[in-house]
């Protein structure tokens, strides 16, 4: 089974320089990075006073949102007047969510950060090797609907792999001592991550520290860095920046299988919180509560390779620190929540 995975991958490597080789994303595998930039280590304003909110609430994308966001200060602390600010989904291919983000709730948050006062919102993302065989990150989007949505909010559409790259040092890591990264984390003043909630054949789970993968460079994909460590290498490559906030879409989650498609749930909700590791371990809650995924049925939230690592290498706030904050809801939503607290200890 393993020398057949390798296999595949090979042969989609092939592909995809034979289909591509003709455009610039032939860079990706060869191109080396024009300049170097030091990691990204500020904390946001949001987490600042020792407490860290993390905010759910239940109801239709731009209210759950909204909602989400009040239980955690709102965007005011960020700022945004006058700012570029890049709004990073899910596009891991063109599936429609969860196996990507809702376009629904990447329309509403671009509209969100406009009427907060960013000057300009970019919705960018590149997809996964074996989609970008077939298409392009453009193509996925237009196919998902999120090119779309980010239009119709005012947001301009970009493709990282039609940039550049840059090379970052990650303090710490034990598996990569340099990560490269698209060009746009250093091209606006703020980033907001916007992951949906989802299972992972090979990271266990995808939501807010997986979402980042997204940016790094082709040939730094996990699978081809040191597939043994995945969730590892997952939590270190997120030492090269950090969002200044996430919004979790879990509109919809799925729940078994993925990240291309799996059984989902209509969990109807929204996470937001300024620490990736906090809202790791809620969505991770979430997927548990169902009981359908053994890679997370099977143990606590905090015991996840992904949320371990990320901890040791400083990337998150411990349990202590973390405060889950509840808007209302109906009582399927109070029922799962309950279950989040108990999983968690939140």
């Amino acid at each position: 089974m393993i020398r057949r995975r390798w296999l595949l991958v090979l042969l989609a490597v092939l592909v995809f320089l034979l289909a591509l080789g003709r455009r610039k994303v032939w860079g990706m595998f060869f191109a080396r990075p024009q300049r170097q930039e030091p990691a990204q280590g500020i904390p946001s304003p949001l987490a600042a006073g020792g407490e860290v909110p993390v905010g759910v609430a239940q109801g239709e994308p731009e209210a759950a949102i909204r909602a989400a966001l009040a239980l955690v200060g709102g965007l005011e602390p960020l700022d945004l007047q006058g700012k570029s600010v890049l709004v990073k989904p899910n596009v891991v291919s063109g599936q429609p969510h969860p196996a990507t983000t809702n376009p629904a709730v990447v329309g509403a948050v671009v509209r969100l950060l406009r009427e907060a006062g960013a000057a300009k919102v970019y919705v960018g993302d590149m997809s996964a090797l074996l989609t970008l065989t077939l298409g392009s990150t453009r193509r996925n989007m237009e196919k998902c609907g999120i090119l779309q949505a980010a239009r119709e909010a005012g947001a301009e559409v970009v493709a990282f792999e039609e940039g550049d790259w840059v090379e970052v040092p990650l303090p710490g890591a034990h598996y990569l001592e340099r990560a490269l990264v698209t060009e746009w984390l250093f091209k606006v003043d703020l980033v907001v991550n916007l992951p949906v909630i989802k299972t992972h054949r090979s990271a266990s789970y995808s939501i807010c520290l997986k979402n980042f993968i997204g940016c790094t460079h082709l040939r730094q994909r996990p699978y081809l860095v040191d597939a043994d460590h995945w969730e590892e290498l997952v939590a270190e490559f997120n030492l090269a920046f950090r969002p200044a906030l996430h919004i979790v879409d879990g509109t919809v989650s799925m729940i078994e299988g993925g990240p291309w498609e799996g059984p989902s749930a209509p969990t109807g909700l929204i996470i937001a919180s300024s620490d990736a590791v906090a809202a790791d371990v809620v969505g991770l809650g979430i997927i548990k509560a169902f009981g359908r995924w053994p890679q997370v049925a099977g143990k606590s939230p905090w015991e996840q390779k992904q949320i371990r690592h990320a901890l040791a290498l400083g990337l998150g706030a411990p349990a202590a620190r973390i405060r889950l904050r509840i808007a209302p809801g109906d009582e399927t939503f109070a029922a799962l929540m309950e279950r989040v607290r108990e999983f968690t200890g939140l």
